[in-house]
């Protein structure tokens, strides 16, 4: 546990309010969960934005060392972020962004979870819908094998169609400047093949009726993850005996999370987890 980490579940504890749990997904760092954080702290929660293992506390360290980010895993994360979610006294809230998404849905199958918002999630074994816009936002990885054990870093133009093709120019760039850093090659990988491998790490206990109630977040121009693919969790996951929501958020990329209209994301996520937490 770093100390970051650790602080934040030691507050947590200590306010006696219900934590909520920030997830990031690839290319960000837990600090893209800060304004999210203090949103739902003013909520009366107790927000905890959780690395994964190795994460640098800045962007300005991940980029100059991007080394650390290597050989990541998807099962290694999870194992990690579920040692982390039991140190606190409360089952939590757990909010996550893309793989952070989908490692919001795995510890939610392992029943870690109070409520879980899994926003324009990354897709798991039995997800079949592969749109263009996908192959395209994963060909920096994907285009060469190499790329499994290593970090990799997007240019801006990747970034742009990526993450950031529903905001301006100028935003665009303000984000990549801000918080885009090196990510794990082998993520990618695992959820490519995933429904080839019935021992992939990159599935979900979506039956488990301890799972608690779910919302799925899209939005609508993500080129990431588009609503095909989390459509396509959605109907998955609403086989569970547990609440199963999912929303579209228009005219939102990937980027929904940290662009100019975070707010209404976090609003979204926050009348969710007050339902029912």
């Amino acid at each position: 546990m770093t100390t970051h980490d650790a602080q934040q579940v030691e507050l947590a504890d200590a306010s006696g309010r219900t934590p909520v749990v920030f997830v990031h997904g690839l290319w960000l760092l837990p600090s893209s969960w800060d304004r999210w954080a203090d949103h739902f702290a003013k909520a009366g929660y107790a927000p905890v934005s959780l690395s994964w293992p190795d994460d640098p506390e800045t962007v300005a360290e991940a980029n100059e060392h991007p080394e650390v980010f290597a050989g990541k895993t998807v099962g290694q994360v999870a194992d990690h972020l579920a040692a982390l979610i039991g140190g606190l006294s409360r089952r939590p809230a757990i909010v996550g962004h893309s793989f952070g998404g989908l490692l919001a849905q795995i510890l939610a199958g392992r029943g870690l979870s109070a409520a879980s918002v899994a926003i324009d999630p990354a897709p798991f074994r039995g997800v079949l819908p592969l749109p263009v816009s996908t192959l395209r936002s994963s060909a920096p990885v994907l285009g060469n094998p190499a790329n499994r054990g290593r970090a990799v870093p997007l240019t801006y133009d990747q970034f742009r169609y990526g993450f950031a093709n529903a905001v301006s120019e100028q935003e665009a760039r303000e984000l990549y400047e801000t918080y885009a850093v090196p990510a794990p090659g082998a993520p990618l990988f695992q959820a490519a093949v995933a429904n080839f491998n019935p021992w992939t790490e990159v599935k979900v206990d979506t039956e488990n009726p301890d799972r608690g109630p779910l919302l799925i977040v899209s939005g609508e121009k993500d080129h990431t993850v588009p609503w095909a693919i989390a459509n396509a969790s959605y109907k998955k996951q609403r086989r569970n005996p547990g609440v199963t929501e999912i929303v579209e958020i228009k005219d939102r990329g990937h980027a929904l999370t940290i662009d100019h209209g975070w707010q209404e994301v976090a609003d979204t996520a926050l009348e969710f987890v007050r339902r029912f937490v």
